[in-house]
């Protein structure tokens, strides 16, 4: 029963179950609705309201060691802890120590990163900085080339902001707004992005510190979070992967929750180095890679030789078991690359037809 100033009135408690909503309903007014959502956490239902930060559902939940989540999974979309819930479902806390949780790292890291060059750069537009495997990486518009020379002071800029334990905030605007924001600060880039969205997509923007990006997240609650990371390499890479787009700098770098497992990853890449056929192809005579033809062995006699020696026993291995040889094509559509991860990892450097759209 609901008592107003003045009057007494009876409302029920109604569940809209295509919906999944409650409201209050009956007597002579309906009031208004509560939106709930219903997770289901280790085999318990349990009701929140619709829209509230996943920091907030995480309190409603019997989950231990809260401060070690930094996200909630609900049917498998990720909602860091200022996303507000929108659907129900099946829900995992996302922990520090578990792989979902190192690509928010990552994610977080990039934007830490680009914050410190923009410090550093102030006249630097800002494209895309997503994590990748094993790393992350954002792609820069410098006026003016730079070189790894520059990563010790990036490095010590992104110790600052990581020690100021900056929150990360989300918020939206409506795609009005996010255009006139990017247009009065020049960033190019960002309006493309806003410009290529869906009329249906929310435009949503994370803010740490003085930085503010245009990103869907997820995020960690804050830069405090970051406990070690290390910047790489950089690399040009075309907007879009497309020749046709300015070529931007493409800086690379990797994060983890802890220095050892930094300083195990940093050796295995070494390790790697010292097999990468590339260089054991050159010191051993056998093949080169030249500008000429990114991506093709140009062989040479010993290395036609071993070739050779491999592909007869290959086949002769094959025939015993019963296999029979056919042959593709060089040239294939898009749609097997962006199956097989090679459209997303390495258009830059393949052979397109000019019609083919980036």
């Amino acid at each position: 029963m609901l008592v107003f100033p003045g009057h007494l009135v009876l409302y029920f408690k109604c569940y809209d179950a295509v919906h999944s909503t409650f409201f209050y309903c009956g007597g002579r007014k309906r009031g208004k609705k509560l939106e709930k959502v219903i997770l289901n956490y280790n085999g318990e239902d349990i009701e929140v309201e619709k829209k509230q930060p996943a920091g907030k559902v995480i309190k409603l939940l019997p989950i231990g060691d809260t401060e070690k989540v930094v996200a909630l999974s609900i049917n498998d979309v990720l909602y860091d802890l200022h996303t507000p819930i929108s659907n129900g479902g099946s829900v995992v806390p996302v922990r520090i120590d578990s792989e979902k949780a190192i690509d928010i790292l990552r994610h977080s890291t990039a934007h830490v990163m680009a914050q410190a060059v923009r410090r550093l750069f102030s006249d630097v537009k800002l494209a895309i900085g997503p994590s990748i495997k094993d790393g992350f990486y954002y792609d820069f518009d410098f006026p003016d080339q730079i070189s790894d020379e520059e990563f010790e002071r990036i490095e010590a800029e992104m110790k600052k902001i990581v020690e100021e334990n900056q929150s990360f905030e989300r918020f939206e605007k409506d795609r009005e707004e996010a255009l006139e924001f990017f247009k009065k600060r020049n960033e190019t880039y960002k309006v493309e992005l806003i410009n290529n969205l869906g009329e249906e997509e929310t435009v949503s923007f994370y803010q740490n510190g003085e930085f503010v990006d245009l990103c869907r997240g997820p995020h960690l609650p804050s830069t405090g979070y970051i406990k070690t990371f290390k910047i790489l390499n950089l690399a040009g890479a075309y907007w879009r992967g497309d020749e046709r787009n300015p070529m931007l700098t493409r800086i690379y770098g990797t994060s983890f929750f802890s220095q050892k497992a930094l300083e195990t990853y940093l050796q295995q890449v070494e390790e790697a180095k010292k097999r990468d056929h590339r260089k054991l192809g050159k010191q051993l005579g056998l093949f080169s890679f030249h500008d000429e033809g990114p991506g093709f062995a140009f062989w040479l006699p010993k290395g036609v030789e071993l070739k050779n020696t491999l592909l007869d026993f290959w086949r002769e291995e094959h025939r015993k078991a019963g296999y029979v040889e056919i042959q593709t094509p060089m040239l294939l559509k898009k749609d097997l690359w962006v199956t097989s991860g090679h459209w997303d990892n390495y258009r830059e450097n393949m052979y397109r037809s000019t019609d083919t759209p980036s």
